[in-house]
Protein backbone atom coordinates (compact mmCIF):
# COMPACT_ATOMS: atom_id res chain seq x y z
CA UNK A 1 0.00 0.00 0.00
CA UNK A 2 1.17 3.49 -0.77
CA UNK A 3 1.07 5.54 2.09
CA UNK A 4 0.84 9.70 2.06
CA UNK A 5 3.25 11.57 4.56
CA UNK A 6 0.33 13.47 7.16
CA UNK A 7 3.55 15.62 8.90
CA UNK A 8 2.04 18.91 6.58
CA UNK A 9 -1.84 18.05 7.35
CA UNK A 10 -1.01 17.68 11.32
CA UNK A 11 1.31 20.87 10.79
CA UNK A 12 -1.61 22.86 9.18
CA UNK A 13 -3.79 21.57 11.43
CA UNK A 14 -1.68 22.71 14.48
CA UNK A 15 -1.04 25.95 12.85
CA UNK A 16 -4.84 26.21 12.58
CA UNK A 17 -5.38 25.44 15.79
CA UNK A 18 -2.86 28.60 17.22
CA UNK A 19 -4.86 31.24 15.11
CA UNK A 20 -8.48 30.00 16.03
CA UNK A 21 -7.07 30.13 19.84
CA UNK A 22 -5.53 33.99 19.20
CA UNK A 23 -8.70 34.97 17.16
CA UNK A 24 -10.54 33.98 20.44
CA UNK A 25 -8.43 35.86 22.61
CA UNK A 26 -8.16 38.60 20.15
CA UNK A 27 -12.18 39.23 20.89
CA UNK A 28 -12.08 38.47 24.39
CA UNK A 29 -9.58 41.06 24.97
CA UNK A 30 -11.24 43.74 22.92
CA UNK A 31 -14.80 42.96 24.41
CA UNK A 32 -13.17 43.69 28.23
CA UNK A 33 -10.83 46.55 26.95
CA UNK A 34 -14.20 48.41 26.45
CA UNK A 35 -13.63 50.22 29.96
CA UNK A 36 -10.32 51.09 29.15
CA UNK A 37 -9.39 54.81 27.68
CA UNK A 38 -13.16 54.87 25.87
CA UNK A 39 -14.58 54.40 29.18
CA UNK A 40 -12.47 57.27 30.31
CA UNK A 41 -13.76 59.78 27.41
CA UNK A 42 -17.14 58.24 28.12
CA UNK A 43 -17.06 59.60 31.94
CA UNK A 44 -16.86 62.79 30.79
CA UNK A 45 -20.40 62.39 29.21
CA UNK A 46 -21.45 60.98 32.13
CA UNK A 47 -20.48 64.47 34.17
CA UNK A 48 -22.93 66.37 32.36
CA UNK A 49 -26.09 64.85 33.73
CA UNK A 50 -24.67 64.78 37.30
CA UNK A 51 -26.21 67.19 39.23
CA UNK A 52 -23.82 69.88 40.60
CA UNK A 53 -22.69 69.24 44.12
CA UNK A 54 -25.82 69.82 45.84
CA UNK A 55 -26.90 65.87 46.07
CA UNK A 56 -30.19 65.84 44.09
CA UNK A 57 -31.03 62.84 41.53
CA UNK A 58 -31.12 64.49 38.09
CA UNK A 59 -34.57 64.16 36.35
CA UNK A 60 -33.46 62.11 33.53
CA UNK A 61 -30.48 61.15 31.64
CA UNK A 62 -30.05 60.96 27.59
CA UNK A 63 -28.40 57.13 26.70
CA UNK A 64 -25.10 57.38 25.43
CA UNK A 65 -23.22 55.35 23.03
CA UNK A 66 -21.92 52.30 24.83
CA UNK A 67 -23.78 52.81 28.60
CA UNK A 68 -25.57 50.12 30.21
CA UNK A 69 -27.96 50.66 32.72
CA UNK A 70 -25.06 49.73 35.25
CA UNK A 71 -23.23 52.17 34.70
CA UNK A 72 -26.04 54.66 34.05
CA UNK A 73 -27.23 53.68 37.82
CA UNK A 74 -23.68 54.18 39.03
CA UNK A 75 -23.41 57.47 37.76
CA UNK A 76 -26.41 58.87 38.67
CA UNK A 77 -26.49 57.31 42.41
CA UNK A 78 -29.75 55.59 41.36
CA UNK A 79 -30.59 51.82 41.87
CA UNK A 80 -31.36 50.20 38.41
CA UNK A 81 -33.99 48.78 39.95
CA UNK A 82 -35.73 52.11 40.18
CA UNK A 83 -34.41 52.98 36.44
CA UNK A 84 -36.53 50.26 35.27
CA UNK A 85 -39.69 51.01 37.85
CA UNK A 86 -39.90 54.27 36.12
CA UNK A 87 -39.04 53.65 32.41
CA UNK A 88 -41.02 49.98 32.15
CA UNK A 89 -40.89 49.88 28.62
CA UNK A 90 -37.26 49.85 28.32
CA UNK A 91 -34.94 46.91 27.51
CA UNK A 92 -32.42 46.85 29.60
CA UNK A 93 -30.12 44.41 27.10
CA UNK A 94 -31.22 46.71 24.34
CA UNK A 95 -30.59 50.68 25.05
CA UNK A 96 -30.46 53.11 22.48
CA UNK A 97 -28.08 56.03 22.07
CA UNK A 98 -30.21 59.28 22.55
CA UNK A 99 -33.32 57.75 24.61
CA UNK A 100 -33.91 59.62 27.73
CA UNK A 101 -34.26 57.89 30.77
CA UNK A 102 -36.42 58.98 33.55
CA UNK A 103 -34.21 58.80 36.74
CA UNK A 104 -36.51 60.23 39.45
Amino acid sequence: MNQRSSAPARALAAIALVCGFLVIVAVVATSLGDGGDSGRSSTAGHATHRSRGNGKTPKSYVVQSGDTLTSIAHDAGVPVARILRLNPGVDPQILISGEKLKLR
